[in-house]
């Protein structure tokens, strides 16, 4: 075999491959390009899913936290293969400034592409994901989904979101715009209770006391401390992007898990009812923080850019940090309690035989 077999410092069988762990060296191959354009491009790494590289890191995350550790046998010769992928994928993102960028954008004509920053966003996803995808079969075979699933997935997701609201923005896509009316009566229903039963949300008239937040299709107007500030929703924005991203890492996770079936969509139907739950605190956290803390437009909108992420990610991690936590647990009560079935069967065995 290429890779040389090395002993792990808790004594179990691991392996090396160029001098250090088949699992780094993996890693840090996968990660590559993402790594360039992080030093090359720094100041694209935004929060914000729709305007920048931002998800970049966080699928540096998944990849990361899923191989970090792992215990498999690489061959050099793959791992060469990939380390040249990884090359032309640098050089697609080297290619960018030098006229490659250009060539890309005026697609937007032959496409009919409505919203262009987020038709050049999706090749960056589409091409990390395609070199994600492609590699890690390379380097784990044909069960790779159950081994390093979850990068090349969030990858693919975000292409396939930057890719509907490059075709499809504002409210053009009907069906995933029927969630928005709905979140924003929750949302005028819970700003309006804050602001009866907690705290003054926005200005009181004696005669005629108006509530601080009033929604209507996709409208949401608000009035409050610092006076009014209206807002037109759209799918976006109601978390319908981080719902799709869910399922389609959840979906990794579940595949990868020997767990029965009913299981499986326990913890499915928690998870989105948590995304759900998610998606809601952002937008009621939106509307008081243009009730109380400012409605200029830009200071807004900076807060609106990164909530989504800032909320939905970590409670993602969390989520599923949960899940594997409470299966690897009720793994290893199982495989405790087999040896002593086994013993008390040998020892009932015993017994019938005096």
């Amino acid at each position: 075999m290429s890779s040389d077999k090395a002993i792990a410092s808790d004594g179990t069988e691991g392996y090396i491959i160029f001098g250090i762990s088949s699992s780094l060296a993996a890693t840090l191959i996968l990660i590559s390009p993402i790594l360039y354009t992080l030093v090359a491009y720094p100041d694209t790494f935004t929060l914000s899913w729709n305007e920048g590289r931002g998800g970049f890191l966080f699928a540096m995350a998944f990849i990361a936290a899923e191989l970090i550790g792992l215990k498999y046998s690489l061959t050099k010769r793959r791992f060469l293969i990939v380390a040249g992928m990884a090359a032309l994928t640098i050089s697609y993102f080297i290619a960018l400034p030098y006229g490659l960028s250009d060539y890309i954008r005026n697609g937007k004509d032959v496409y009919n592409v409505s919203l262009v920053d987020s038709w050049m966003w999706m090749w960056d996803f589409i091409v990390m994901a395609t070199f994600v995808a492609i590699s890690s079969v390379l380097l784990f075979g044909k069960k790779w989904y159950k081994i390093a699933s979850a990068g090349a997935i969030y990858l693919l997701g975000s292409a396939l979101i930057l890719a509907l609201d490059a075709f499809f923005p504002f409210d053009s896509l009907g069906p995933l715009q029927l969630i928005v009316p709905i979140y924003l009566q929750i949302d005028q229903g819970v700003v309006n209770f804050i602001d009866k039963s907690i705290i003054n949300l926005g200005p009181q008239m004696q005669e005629n006391p108006a509530d601080p937040a009033v929604a209507k299709g996709n409208l949401l107007v608000l009035n409050g401390l610092n006076g009014p500030f209206a807002l037109q929703v759209f799918w976006p924005s109601a978390g319908v992007h981080s719902m799709i991203i869910y399922t389609l890492v959840m979906l990794a996770l579940l595949l990868k898990m020997n767990m029965p079936s009913t299981r499986k969509l326990i913890y499915f139907a928690a998870g989105t009812l948590g995304t759900i739950a998610v998606n809601l605190v952002r937008i009621i956290s939106l509307s008081l923080y243009a009730l109380v803390v400012t409605t200029d437009v830009q200071e807004w909108e900076a807060f609106h850019s990164v909530a989504g992420e800032v909320m939905f990610l970590p409670w993602l991690g969390v989520y599923l940090g949960v899940v594997i936590y409470i299966e690897n647990k009720r793994s290893r009560r199982l495989q405790a309690g087999a040896p002593r079935e086994a013993s008390d069967s040998n020892q009932s065995s015993a017994s019938n035989q005096d």
